[in-house]
């Protein structure tokens, strides 16, 4: 009799999922949560990050950038280059964030998503799914997704871009910093005119001031260099 009662205890321990323990959803209402997440998703009005960048191929290249923005209006500050610290090159620009996650994550009404499988993360299951465009989608395309089961945003985005002369494969991870979705790592490769290429980005050191001073996107005065008076 108590072989029996072991032998049932231990039938319903494998049956039952342990406290704690993350139960995995139906694919759809993941999609359905994912859509909402991302129609719902807030941008910083200010943001302040260091970026490094690594390219390995007919161009070789290693830097590593400050930048400050507030909207499209971007100060690119660079502090290293080839690991050498520089200062004096600033770059005062207008332009959208190329990366943010509104702008690149496939959306169920541009792509379909199949379900792949679920995976543990911690404490939680994250989703992925492949994506094909249910029209072409230019230069670049998504080609699977992978929804964090908490937040049910991207957490990672693999894709594919071809532009004249190049063709490359990628992914972009992103994760949670105070109440916002940002990126933190590129890993490109790619073949340029025919000739292997890579590429690595990584973020960091996220900040989210309420705003940031106008003279943070003045343009700066140019160096006045040393002149020789005339004999």
């Amino acid at each position: 009799m108590k072989r029996i009662a072991a032998v049932l205890a231990c039938t319903l321990a494998l049956a039952c999922p342990a406290r704690g323990t993350a139960q995995e959803l139906d694919s759809q209402l993941v999609l359905e949560r994912y859509a909402a997440a991302l129609a719902g998703i807030a941008a910083p009005k200010a943001v302040v990050f260091n970026y490094s960048v690594s390219q390995a191929g007919p161009h070789n290249l290693e830097q590593t950038h400050t930048i400050f923005r507030v909207g499209t209006l971007t100060r690119d500050q660079t502090t290293s280059v080839d690991g050498d610290a520089v200062t004096g090159q600033i770059r005062i620009l207008s332009r959208s964030d190329r990366y943010a996650i509104v702008r690149l994550a496939p959306r169920v009404s541009e792509y379909s998503l199949l379900f792949l499988g679920a995976r543990r993360n911690g404490k939680h299951l994250d989703y992925t799914y492949a994506a094909a465009p249910y029209a072409p989608a230019g230069p670049f395309t998504v080609t699977e997704v992978t929804i964090d089961g908490v937040t049910y945003l991207p957490n990672l985005i693999r894709f594919v871009a071809i532009a004249e002369g190049v063709k490359a494969n990628g992914s972009i991870a992103y994760a949670k910093f105070g109440k916002y979705w940002m990126p933190t790592l590129a890993l490109v490769s790619a073949k340029i005119d025919g000739k292997p290429a890579r590429e690595r980005i990584a973020w960091g050191g996220y900040a989210f001031p309420a705003t940031l001073p106008p003279s943070t996107f003045a343009q700066p005065k140019p160096v006045a260099l040393p002149t020789i008076a005339p004999f």
